[in-house]
């Protein structure tokens, strides 16, 4: 116990404080299930999502990013690892080709080469570390390397014994692996990429990790697990994995290599095997994760020290050939709509935060004008929206077409609402939007911190041949076709959060 204690005290005086933490987000490679390099980009922007890391190093994203100041990790995908391991030359020309390209226009800060290779392709592994090795001399030679940094993403499951964690460990069958990667991150002042998903591991615990310690909710003092080594609580699973890699370091004798999180997140969908992959649990997962981050809490090994991290993932992948779960870790859809709106009062400026002020609902692009002017009517009569600024003469007249006004009025109506769930349907026609649709002198309720308002009796309508029954399930799908508008921050191929 004695010589625990010593180690963690020693790795406490040494890992560094002196940089806050961020949140960023993953983005997916497949291209097909995302809209266009600049429609993401032009995503990033608005929810000021300033870290991103990519699963390659795509051209048209690196130039869509350029000159917008987000700091991107670039990756080697896993089959070109071999590749370049086994190459100077190779790892030379994939720099030169993906990152000197594009620098400094794109602010490209990190190289992940390979992911999850000693669990995911362990054939790869006697090549990683020269793999890492020949790209850090490319950028050296280029003058980048105090620039850019090199590591590689792990799963934790490489950590063995987590728990307690200050008696966890590497599987040291990796030890030739895995001890001279740790002293090239030590001597190049890298970091160690951990994917820690507290889902997995309450999934596969059979009930012995609660749901509440998964989630980062408050537990009693006496439900907390407390390390008997080090006497340290741990209150949420993130921080006993995070502490277990520490841990593992010390005794490899790595002490002062930081740990940057490049995955982390929660589904919003599973199948019947997958009861708590809900929109629930998603939504409060990576809005604690994000508040337990940003507020640089550190883990209880070290308190205070940034843990910076990666949401897994900034969109979902529909097109995944993948259980259902699989498909949806995403913070947004292909259309960049909401998936759920995160509750991060309290956690700072973040996507864009406080993210429930910043989503609209408008018309749905090709809707049919007579269901728009059904609801139009609807909106402005029984549903109390007041569509004054509408009338001929008001800010809000032009343009005069159905489809302006009846995104004027969706929107007021779903303000008005708190923007709860199924507000923002319109039997189909209308859907949720970042964008905010104010224009000129025209100013939408939920813009700039404005909120709808309702009168209490019919309010004044651009069209009075409203044949609405009044009943809200006539234009609202039963089934709450928007039940997901939720926004958070995430991995487009990994965004950061600043």
């Amino acid at each position: 116990m004695a010589t625990v204690l010593l180690l963690f005290l020693l790795a406490v005086s040494v890992v560094s404080a002196d940089e806050d933490a961020f949140i960023g987000v993953n983005i997916g490679t497949d291209l097909s299930d995302m809209p266009s390099p600049t429609q993401v980009v032009a995503l990033l922007k608005a929810q000021s999502i300033r870290h991103i890391r990519l699963y390659d190093a795509d051209r048209a994203m690196l130039l869509a990013l350029a000159n917008t100041g987000i700091q991107v990790t670039v990756s080697v995908p896993n089959e070109q690892l071999l590749g370049i391991g086994q190459s100077n030359a190779t790892a030379a020309n994939w720099v030169a080709r993906n990152v000197i390209a594009h620098v400094p226009a794109t602010n490209i800060t990190a190289i992940a080469v390979g992911s999850e290779v000693l669990t995911a392709l362990p054939n790869a592994a006697p090549v990683l570390v020269s793999a890492l090795k020949f790209i850090h001399s490319a950028l050296v030679a280029s003058n980048l390397d105090s620039q850019i940094k090199v590591s590689t993403p792990h799963s934790s499951s490489i950590i063995l014994d987590s728990f307690p964690p200050s008696q966890a460990f590497f599987n040291r069958s990796w030890d030739p692996v895995m001890v001279p990667l740790l002293k090239f991150l030590q001597s190049t002042g890298s970091y160690l990429m951990l994917n820690v998903y507290p889902y997995y591991d309450y999934m596969q615990s059979n009930g012995v990790i609660p749901l509440d310690y998964a989630l980062f909710r408050p537990l009693p003092p006496n439900k907390e697990a407390v390390d008997a080594n080090t006497l340290l609580h741990y209150t949420n699973v993130f921080d006993a994995v995070v502490d277990a890699a520490y841990f593992a370091m010390s005794y490899a004798n790595v002490t002062n290599v930081p740990i940057v999180v490049t995955e982390s997140g929660w589904p919003s969908k599973g199948d019947t095997s997958e009861p708590d992959a809900t929109l629930e649990n998603a939504n409060t997962y990576n809005s604690n994760l994000i508040r337990h981050v940003l507020n640089n809490t550190g883990t209880p090994k070290h308190p205070g020290i940034a843990v910076s991290t990666y949401i897994y993932e900034l969109y979902n992948e529909d097109l995944r050939p993948s259980s259902v779960s699989e498909k949806n870790w995403g913070l947004f859809d292909a259309n960049g709509v909401p998936i759920y709106i995160l509750h991060l009062t309290g956690a700072g400026t973040v996507l864009a935060n406080d993210t429930t002020n910043q989503t609209f609902c408008v018309a749905k692009r090709g809707a049919d004008s007579k269901m728009l002017q059904a609801a139009l009517d609807w909106a402005c009569g029984p549903g109390k929206v007041d569509c004054s600024p509408l009338l001929q003469g008001q800010s809000c007249y032009d343009p005069n077409t159905v489809v302006a006004h009846a995104t004027y009025a969706f929107n007021a109506y779903f303000q008005h609402m708190a923007k709860s769930s199924g507000t923002c349907d319109f039997k189909g026609v209308a859907t949720i939007t970042t964008t905010d649709p104010s224009h000129g002198s025209c100013r939408f309720p939920g813009s700039a911190g404005k909120n709808g308002t309702l009168v209490n009796d019919t309010s004044l309508a651009p069209s009075s041949n409203s044949t609405s029954s009044g009943c809200l399930s006539l234009y609202f799908g039963g089934d709450g076709s928007f039940t997901n508008s939720v926004i958070i921050g995430v991995l487009l191929f990994s965004v950061v959060l600043l």
